[in-house]
């Protein structure tokens, strides 16, 4: 997320573009707090006090404190989406070297600044509100993941779910891989986690796609 520097002054800057800047140092602030002290740190008062702002200032961007959490996190999402959009574009049409450049991209996007990963993986524990958010994305990423692997291995047949039971334990199982590396407890370079996981990620394609041909051929008998 961008710095935004607290501004001692408002003059010659117009009313919309005010309330934008406060809006962006709040932002900012409280991805600060969440992402290192925790959501039980992130009140309105510490995110106006770290971005040197009234609280009268906090209620024109934002209706509650769970609207900017929730803020926060889908800036986050935003900023990731962003850098895997643009590792796909340049990956190419391999879908190999499109899964490595989706790991890569995730992988170095939390791993340069962790408190990305705590907003995004771990927060969500103790913010209802933060929770539901990271359920409802992790559904449009599953709805992601599936449309791309039958661009890889081609569509399954109408009412098979396995492509979605396949996609749903790779992004699951990502954010947990990625938790559990960055608390080292898995203990690998960050090169050697995105190759493993990317050779897992691919064999977890083919098994799908595998299961889901068996099938074909049992119902057809």
């Amino acid at each position: 997320m961008p710095r935004s520097p607290a501004r001692r002054s408002w003059a010659g800057v117009s009313p919309t573009d005010r309330q934008a800047e406060r809006r962006s140092l709040l932002l900012d602030a409280a991805f600060e707090l969440l992402g290192t002290d925790g959501s039980a740190a992130t009140t309105v008062r510490a995110v106006c006090a770290r971005a040197r702002l009234n609280p009268r200032y906090f209620y024109e961007s934002f209706e509650s404190l769970d609207d900017l959490i929730v803020a926060v996190y889908d800036q986050v999402v935003d900023d990731l989406g962003h850098d895997v959009v643009a590792a796909l574009e340049s990956a190419g049409d391999d879908a190999t070297q499109q899964m490595a450049a989706v790991v890569r991209s995730t992988v170095e996007f939390v791993d340069e600044d962790r408190r990305r990963a705590r907003v995004l993986y771990m927060e969500a524990l103790d913010n209802e509100a933060l929770n539901r958010r990271r359920i409802e994305t992790g559904h449009a990423v599953v709805a992601f993941v599936e449309a791309a692997a039958a661009e890889r291995h081609g569509d399954l047949p109408a009412g098979e779910p396995i492509g979605r039971v396949g996609a749903a334990v790779l992004v699951g199982g990502f954010g947990g891989l990625l938790v559990a590396w960055l608390e080292g407890r898995i203990d690998v370079s960050r090169q050697q986690l995105i190759e493993d996981a990317t050779e897992l990620f691919l064999a977890l394609g083919d098994a799908a796609a595998g299961i889901a041909a068996r099938r074909g051929r049992r119902s057809r008998r």
